[in-house]
């Protein structure tokens, strides 16, 4: 293979800026290359959380197929097991590879400031960005200050995309009462982030013959368990209990009772009965009527999982419907033989619905009950929007989220209120990758301006409706999901740019057949 040659200098002023080389940052820079984009990656490689912050276990959750750029395949997309995250990080590198990506980034470089160089009125406009088309208008709008060797140096742009990502870098730490916390406790506690730094080596003799607490349970938790459980097999090995406060919905497979999962939410006639944002009031009314039918689905895939998993046993079973798990990206894919380690006794579940705090010799629930142990890992999740709070300038890290918590972005790219600036990788669907790269290919339509966005109010609107949508969907609205109206989603884009919505070759397969990326080639 020839030697990749990467940016090694950037110019003082340029049009775009990518800030990010995980999946998004590569999307974007594909769709942006007639701006020769500059993209800043703090590390030394791309791949994003794929690269930096996994487990050694750690797989995808969705079949090679459905996690592809439309435009380059998987090598063996045929393979029905999950990629690990060294195929994905080796089909991420494939990629720039094959579009010559590598040219356009700037390793070791890391953003620790932005400075608007725009008007007093900034955002607070009618139009977005004061016109809200064709944001390139030959005057650098913002300073970026990056931080490469030690020395920080600024560079102006016209346009950023924000590619940063919501995983990784910042932890999520649970606050404790005075006496409480970590500082009583006298075993180690980790987060997560800090876990993936650890090699093979490392992880297994930290954990081998220890009792260990894993708090959480979504998928990062399952899968820090189930290496724990893995380490402690044979002579001197001690159980890992799970410290679980919320229960979700788990799946073995993406097979129902023998029938594709795709059939349940993937095609235009499943997501149908589904709450969409921007709906007329017919389709309120329809919604409403197959209310019934929504309900069913979902109770028809909660008894596939209550037969063929033991959750009643160890009381594992949720107490709402497995549809608002899927409606908010919160399902996880369990590790091979999962419930096998917990039934011999590997694996312990121990609810901690009331809350937890830290002792001296383990963590305490709140109705009293102790569990031991020597180490306590704390798979919590990300602070991913701090990140942006630290890098944005006032009064734009003060809009980065909205009263529900989420990110207000119109078509999951723009703020509002946020003039020049796009944000990739901060909606959530069931393949990421698909999510990032329509949005890329649609931001670039509105830098070349092919379309015009709606007024400031408007997209506001907008943004507010589709948190209702969900709000409507799940009692976890507030994860930015649309999983269950992503065709939707994707029409909405293809419309503005132009592009047919109804991308299958007959009206069955329209209805009937699952979308994935293959579907928005874009020399359809």
């Amino acid at each position: 293979m020839a030697q990749r040659a990467t940016r090694e200098v950037v110019p003082a002023s340029s049009r775009v800026a990518i800030i990010g080389g995980g999946i998004s940052g590569l999307a974007a820079a594909k769709q942006m290359a007639a701006y020769d984009p500059v993209v800043f990656e703090a590390t030394p490689s791309v791949g994003g959380v794929w690269k930096h912050c996994v487990y050694r276990t750690t797989r995808l959750q969705t079949p090679r197929p459905d996690y592809e750029f439309s435009d380059y395949s998987w090598p063996n997309r045929d393979d029905p097991t999950f990629p690990t995250h060294t195929e994905i990080g080796d089909y991420l590198e494939g990629y720039a590879d094959e579009f010559d990506l590598w040219r356009y980034i700037a390793f070791g470089s890391k953003v620790v400031d932005i400075k608007y160089l725009g008007g007093p009125q900034a955002g607070f406009t009618e139009l977005w960005s004061g016109t809200g088309k064709a944001p390139l208008q030959g005057r650098p709008m913002w300073e970026v200050g990056v931080a490469t060797g030690g020395v920080v140096q600024y560079y102006k742009f016209e346009f950023i995309v924000m590619c940063a990502g919501k995983y990784g870098d910042v932890p999520r730490m649970p606050v404790f009462p005075a006496g409480k916390g970590p500082e009583v406790f006298k075993g180690q506690v980790m987060h997560s982030l800090d876990y993936c730094k650890l090699s093979e080596e490392e992880s297994v003799e930290l954990m081998r013959g220890k009792k260990v607490v894993v708090v959480g349970y979504k998928k990062s938790a399952i899968d820090l368990a189930n290496e724990c459980s893995q380490a402690n097999q044979g002579e001197g090995g001690q159980a890992c209990t799970m410290l679980v406060r919320t229960l979700h919905w788990v799946v073995p497979s993406y097979s129902i009772w023998g029938l594709p999962f795709f059939i349940f939410f993937s095609t235009r006639f499943s997501q149908l009965i589904y709450e969409r944002p921007n709906q007329s009031f017919f389709r309120f009314l329809l919604c409403l009527l197959l209310s019934p039918l929504r309900a069913a689905v979902s109770k028809f895939i909660e008894s596939y999982l209550s037969w063929k998993l033991p959750l009643g046993k160890y009381g594992l079973t949720p107490d709402h419907p497995f549809v608002e798990d899927y409606a908010s990206c919160q399902m996880a894919i369990l590790p091979d033989g999962f419930f096998d380690m917990a039934d011999r006794g590997l694996v312990r579940f121990q609810r901690a619905s009331g809350g937890w705090s830290f002792c001296e010799d383990g963590v305490v629930l709140a109705d009293g009950t102790k569990v031991e142990a020597d180490l306590v890992f704390l798979a919590t999740g990300f602070e991913g929007k701090d990140k942006l709070r630290a890098v944005l300038p006032d009064p734009f890290r003060s809009l980065v989220v909205n009263k529900s918590s989420m990110m207000p972005l119109y078509r999951g790219t723009i703020h509002p209120l946020i003039p020049n600036m796009a944000f990739v990788g901060y909606v959530e669907s069931v393949s990421n990758l698909h999510t990032s790269e329509l949005r890329c290919r649609w931001l670039s339509g509105l830098l070349e301006g092919r379309f015009e966005l709606p007024t400031v109010r408007a997209m506001a609107a907008h943004v507010e409706d589709e948190v209702e949508a969900m709000r409507r969907t799940t009692r976890f609205y507030r994860r930015h999901c649309i999983s269950t109206y992503s065709i939707h989603d994707s029409d909405g884009m293809c419309a503005d740019l132009g592009a047919a919505t109804r991308r299958k070759a007959n009206w069955i397969a329209e209805l009937f057949a699952p979308y994935n990326n293959k579907d928005y080639q874009e020399d359809q």
